[in-house]
């Protein structure tokens, strides 16, 4: 099963504060009845950055101890790390997909060749901002550092993980009102790449559960298609989800 989080511990704006995983809208109570103890996998964003890689692996580590999931180690895989086969990758009971830029998450995922080595993983994957982007099918990669959104060359369309057809936009709570490269980024910008396409929009708290071929969202939470916002799920509630 799939869990992709806009951030599975707690908001990024300190809106309100977390111990280990967030307990908001059944995250954590869902992941417990889900958990296998056994060794777990974190997939960075930033391969090349040891300092900021051991400081989230020890993050997410506590974050799990603290939570009352426990495993039997938590490695990183970064570029120093050892390349796994997809039989070794499946001897982790649980995988993250770190946060971080979408484009260079992609690039790093393309490099170790995870699409393939995913296919028919039997654990848990849990997708964390950028990590759930790039689950998709095709990648929708919203413009985020300045001069994205202007250049030409940028891809705002790739082939991702093929775990989902659902293209999600997180942080919307925290990112709803930014400005880039003199635009708003929703309504200039995202609202206009819209259309012919629908996107699934997270606050941080809320998730995309994917089991059994059934999606379901839980928390606050958005359909934006053709220009149009509209609010699908409460806090504290779940709905049914269709990418199309």
């Amino acid at each position: 099963m799939i869990f992709l989080t806009s951030s599975p511990t707690g908001p990024l704006d300190g809106s309100y504060q977390v111990l280990g995983m967030d307990e908001a809208n059944s995250f954590r109570e869902n992941l417990k009845k889900r958990w296998t103890y056994g060794p777990v996998l974190m997939i960075t964003a930033f391969p090349d950055d040891a300092g900021a890689n051991a400081q989230m692996r020890s993050f997410f580590a506590h974050a799990l101890a603290d939570s009352g999931l426990p495993c039997s180690r938590f490695d990183l895989w970064d570029r120093a790390f050892p390349s796994l086969s997809k039989d070794a990758l499946s001897e982790y009971t649980a995988i993250f997909l770190g946060g971080g830029h979408v484009p260079t998450q992609h690039a790093f995922f393309e490099e170790i060749g995870l699409r393939e080595k995913l296919v028919n993983f039997p654990g848990i994957l849990i997708g964390i901002s950028a990590g759930s982007m790039n689950a998709a099918t095709t990648v929708y990669a919203q413009p985020e550092l300045p001069g994205e959104s202007t250049d030409p060359a940028y891809l705002r369309h790739f082939p991702g993980l093929n775990l989902t057809k659902t293209n999600i936009l997180p942080h919307y709570q925290m990112v709803k009102d930014h400005w880039l490269d003199g635009k708003r980024l929703f309504e200039d910008i995202t609202y206009p790449d819209s259309h012919g396409h629908r996107f699934l929009v997270l606050t941080d708290g809320s998730y995309l559960l994917i089991e059994n071929g059934t999606e379901t969202v839980y928390g606050l939470a958005y359909s934006l298609s053709d220009g149009q916002l509209v609010k699908i799920c409460s806090e504290g509630q779940c709905a049914p989800w269709a990418a199309c």
